[in-house]
């Protein structure tokens, strides 16, 4: 029988700093996303992390300075090539699944809202879409993005 490890809520830029360096190298891997990050942007995650780390750290404990505009690199990535629905649905999969496996808690749980939040506002500003358009083109349409909180999950026993 195996000992179930205590899963505690995201707490500090330290927690931050590993659930975002795992996310990413997972992000990385993707078939469908990792791409942006290694052939169109060629993120270095070692540059990367540090601003990405601010950004989070900011977002959920109002505690680090960013002052970055975090959806220019987006737009240069969508115009080298186009950003769809599905690259964001894939993005919050990977990133639901990343908090999950690490964390749990309030903190947790507004990270992953927030990452949905944040992955429908930069598809609707990509799109040319108002924030406040109830549907971009492409959410809930085949391949689609449809944020995994609108799903109910069950397991199968």
């Amino acid at each position: 029988m195996r000992a179930s490890r205590a899963v505690r809520d995201i707490g500090s830029r330290d927690d931050l700093d590993v659930l975002l360096r795992r996310f990413y190298e997972a992000a990385f891997a993707d078939p469908l996303i990792g791409p942006f990050f290694t052939e169109i942007a060629g993120t270095d995650l070692d540059a990367h992390l540090p601003r990405i780390t601010d950004f989070w750290e900011r977002a959920l404990f109002r505690a680090a300075e960013y002052r970055r505009d975090a959806f220019a690199p987006h737009a240069a990535l969508h115009s080298a090539r186009p950003l769809t629905a599905a690259h964001f649905g894939r993005w919050v999969q990977l990133w639901h699944a990343t908090v999950d496996g690490l964390h749990q808690g309030p903190v947790a749980e507004r990270a992953k809202a927030q990452g949905e939040r944040i992955a429908l506002a930069m598809l609707r500003r990509l799109g040319g879409r108002d924030a406040s358009t109830d549907a971009p083109e492409g959410v809930g349409g085949s391949g689609g993005f449809v944020p995994l909180a609108a799903l109910r999950l069950r397991s199968v026993a």
